[in-house]
Order: C-alpha cells, then structure tokens, then sequence
C-alpha cells in the first residue's frame, strides 16, 4: 500500500475516533469499491435478484456508522476486518433468508456463525486471488490492504472489462463459461479478457501499486 494512502486511511481513522463524523463517512467511502466486490462475489446471481449487492454495503456502512463507538480496534487493517464482518453477517441473513426452504431438514441446517466463518474464509481467498496476479505480499493484514486498492482500480475499468475480471480472475471460470455468461463467443472473451487485465495493469502501475 502506498505511503501516502495509508496515512490517509490514518488520519481519517483519528478523526472519526475524535467523533468527527466526515472524516468517518470518507473513511467508509474509501473502502466503498472493496465491499462492493465482496458483496457482489458472496451473492449469487440467484441472490442477486432479490438482494442488490449494493443495497446490502449501503446497509452495511449505516450499521458500521452507528455502531463505530463499538470498534475496539487501532488501525485501517482492523477497521476492514471489522466492517467486512458487518458485511458478511448481513450476507448471510441474505442467504438464510432465501436460500432456507420451509419444510428444511434440520440435519442440514447450517449455523448464522457457520456461514459467516465461511463467507469470511471465502472472502479471504478472494483477497488472495484479487493481488497474487500484481504482487505476493506476506501476511493477511498486506493482503487486506493491497486487495482494498486494487478494488479501486478494478471498479474504474469499464463495466465489461470488469465482469470478465471478476468472471475469471474471481471466481475462477474458465473461457468458455464466462463466454456463456456473457453470452460472448470464447475466443472474443479471451480477446476481451487481455485487454482488460492490460487496463488493470496500466491503472496500477500509474498509482504505483505494482
């Protein structure tokens, strides 16, 4: 992460500790375009549907606003961690709440905790597959934080360089599936898909985050 991003992040992080609401409204905005990709990696087109991934980070970031005097952390890594987990809880009374059937057998219930403890784990290896292609950073927390700006860059791609990132990159389908979901033949997808990963690679270099 950039110097001057991180004492950004810090700065407003002190200012919304001392009560100053704006610092914390930019604070949330900053990380705006990286819950976005979590929330909209989490929900499923069946989900999607009924529950738009961005009404849920709206949701998220009301509920992490009113409840910030309970965030016991001290750094923009922890307030990530925190927040991605309001996130995740609220993803997954998503999912309880449409993917549980009335007449559900009780031996295949799953916990709220379960799923959440999933949904994180699964969020985890989102951040590892969002930076592996740009750099290989040691720990968690450097992953959290390089996966923070590269959402911010990828959200400024156009809406088909993204989907085509998200398809392959994200959620790992191959070129012919994502052809089918982009109702696009597998071989305009590969062309689709170089160009858009160039664009990411250019954003990023001029930011120098790579």
């Amino acid at each position: 992460m950039s110097s001057s991003h991180s004492e950004q992040l810090a700065t407003l992080l002190a200012g919304a500790r001392d009560g100053r609401l704006d610092d914390l409204g930019q604070l949330l905005e900053m990380y705006r375009s990286y819950m976005m990709l979590v929330a909209q990696a989490q929900l499923g087109a069946d989900l999607r549907v009924r529950a738009s991934h961005s009404d849920v980070v709206q949701e998220t970031f009301l509920e992490a606003h009113r409840d910030f005097g309970q965030f016991q952390g001290s750094t923009p890594a922890e307030l990530v961690a925190w927040i991605r987990r309001i996130l995740l809880n609220n993803i997954a009374r998503v999912v309880e709440q449409h993917k549980l059937t009335a007449k559900r057998d009780v031996r295949r219930e799953i916990s709220l905790r379960e799923r959440v403890a999933s949904l994180e784990q699964s969020s985890f290896d989102l951040d590892a597959a969002l930076v592996s292609p740009w750099s290989s950073p040691g720990s968690q927390v450097e992953r959290e934080e390089q996966a923070v700006l590269v959402a911010d860059q990828l959200a400024k791609l156009p809406e088909d360089y993204r989907q085509v990132v998200m398809l392959r990159n994200l959620q790992g389908l191959s070129f012919e599936e994502v052809a089918t979901r982009l109702g696009r033949s597998s071989g305009a997808v590969r062309m689709l898909w170089l160009r858009a990963i160039d664009r990411l690679r250019q954003q990023l270099e001029k930011e120098n985050l790579i």
